[in-house]
């Protein structure tokens, strides 16, 4: 018998929306072409096609096309159902998802709570060892951390199947962004039966079972891998490609030159420096959109010169973001005047102090503060600036360097380290400031404010503020959206106040996609892109 699931007054709760949020997308009376296949670029070979066994980006969206999970994004990085239709909770700590019916495996299979509670457990299972084991742990599903260091068994992760279509997750502290995050290619399902069956094996063409919109037809290493649709799909009816060919090339140069001899549709990326060129001479091809990272610096808190709040301060303040981002870079950056990006779901900025006063006045306020922390003509200050070998980091050092010695006297000594003696230099504390960055693990503000609280490994300035770690403990236990929105602008305060970071400029995604291929999110920050959304226009 199926238990009923009664929805709490302060459930948060999604409900099934239009098949067109979901699939392709087409306007009525669209001239479509007659064969609907579409050849994309990845950075390398996959690793491997196992949501558990994969590494990084060249895997990922080839698994988004073959699996699917409780959920997906839409176009602009919403979260929208996928294999659930809905889920609840009253707490941020138990979550309750219902499974659509008609979700099958490619072969014929249907795919039910249990195949998640499998997926889940191998996923966590040291004997796996997989690569993002790490972000269940993060999501917070309980007894995920003591399982991946073998201190527990598997079957402790908090994920139980109370029936076929619903899955019951615990967590061991509320995680009120959890729903976004089981849109995360490692939390896909696989099925266990073919699991077992052909061991190691199991991704192979002609093995290979998904429950995503396409499966694996052929695959020749470093060549390609030939996805066609799968007709098992439960939106199948609304896919319009019918064939998504994958095309490893490593190299930007090489699938630019791909690109516009007519071989590839959609590129990964293209040489920053052949912005302006491609830009002329292909005009609506060139994309550069938002991306969820952030470039800055980070101040030592904790010694030397910078230990002073009032020298992190001027020094922030007298970095003009618009020029690094506009001049130094020029390649659709935007300035970052604050930590979290604005493409960033949940998140309403407040207008920052940077942002309300002009740049002679922050210069004018910055060279005060620097004179009350005892530096000026008389006793100039003596900094190094650090940052990983790279063109680009170097620029933006000189620029920023030229600025300080500007607006404020200061003397900057730049040094470039090789990328394993930086983190070496990052990890013991060995610089005044330091070039960094972050890219998110998941689209929530926490993603970035969380970086900068006591215990986080990525606190590069080791900023200890026992308030702030009160405020960012406080937001993750918040059940409105509003309350929490105005902790992460407190938190981002915060932050423009003690000034552990300068935030310098939001992140772009460079890409190329050919006129006749619509459907593309390119307004997605996270870069989630399904093939099933796609379809090519008559050309």
């Amino acid at each position: 018998m199926k238990k009923a699931f009664s929805v709490p007054a302060l459930a948060v709760l999604a409900l099934c929306i239009s098949s067109a949020a979901r699939a392709a997308d087409v306007p009525p009376g669209t001239q479509l072409a007659a064969s609907q296949e579409i050849v994309r670029h990845i950075k390398d070979e996959p690793a491997s096609l196992d949501p558990v066994k994969a590494v990084g980006l060249p895997e990922i969206p080839v698994i988004r096309d073959l699996f699917e999970g409780l959920t997906n994004q839409d176009a602009s990085g919403k979260i929208i159902p996928g294999v659930a239709t809905g889920w609840q909770s009253n707490d941020n700590k138990t979550w309750i998802f219902t499974l659509r019916k008609d979700a099958r495996w490619s072969n014929g299979d249907p795919v039910t709570a249990d195949d998640f509670v499998y997926s889940w457990q191998r996923l966590v299972d040291p004997k796996n060892t997989s690569t993002f084991a790490w972000f269940a742990e993060l999501a917070g599903i309980e007894n995920a951390g003591a399982i991946v260091k073998g201190t527990m068994t598997p079957d402790k992760l908090g994920v139980t199947a109370t029936d076929a279509t619903h899955l019951k997750v615990t967590l061991d502290k509320p995680v009120p962004y959890f729903v976004s995050l089981t849109a995360n290619f490692s939390l896909f399902p696989v099925p266990k039966k073919v699991v077992e069956q052909f061991g190691d094996q199991w991704t192979r063409p002609g093995n290979l079972v998904g429950n995503g919109a396409y499966q694996l037809e052929s695959r020749v290493v470093n060549e390609k891998l030939v996805l066609v649709r799968n007709p098992n799909y439960w939106d199948n009816a609304h896919s319009v490609l019918n064939k998504v060919t994958f095309v490893p090339i490593s190299e930007e140069s090489s699938a630019t030159k791909r690109y516009r001899a007519g071989d590839i549709d959609i590129t990964e990326s293209f040489p920053k420096e052949l912005y302006g060129l491609l830009k002329k001479q292909l005009p609506g091809e060139v994309y550069t959109p938002d991306q969820l990272g952030t470039y800055y610096y980070a101040f030592n808190t904790q010694k030397g010169p910078t230990a002073d709040v009032r020298v992190r301060q001027a020094l922030s303040w007298s970095i003009d973001r618009k020029i690094i981002a506009e001049k130094v870079l020029g390649t659709g950056e935007k300035p970052a005047w604050h930590f979290t990006p604005d493409v960033t779901a949940g998140f309403t900025p407040k207008e920052s102090f940077l942002q309300q006063h002009s740049q002679s006045d922050l210069n004018a306020q910055a060279k005060s503060l620097l004179a009350a922390a005892g530096y000026g003509p008389s006793k100039p200050l003596d900094l190094t600036l650090l940052y990983n070998s790279s063109e680009t980091h170097q620029k933006i050092a000189i620029a920023v360097a030229s600025m300080w010695k500007k607006n404020l006297g200061v003397n900057v000594k730049l040094q470039n380290q090789e990328w394993k003696t930086y983190i070496d230099s990052r990890n013991s504390g060995n610089f005044d400031i330091i070039r960094a960055s972050w890219v998110g693990d998941y689209n929530e503000p926490s993603t970035f404010l969380s970086l900068l609280t006591s215990a986080h490994s990525g606190n590069i300035a080791r900023f200890k503020s026992p308030e702030y770690d009160a405020l960012m403990d406080k937001a993750s236990r918040e059940t409105s959206a509003k309350a929490r929105n105005d902790d992460y602008n407190r938190a981002e305060q915060m932050i423009a106040e003690r000034a552990p970071i300068a935030p310098i400029y939001q992140y772009t995604n460079g890409r190329l996609i050919k006129p006749y291929v619509k459907g593309y999110p390119i307004t997605n920050p996270e870069d989630v892109a399904y093939s099933r959304t796609m379809y090519i226009l008559k050309h």
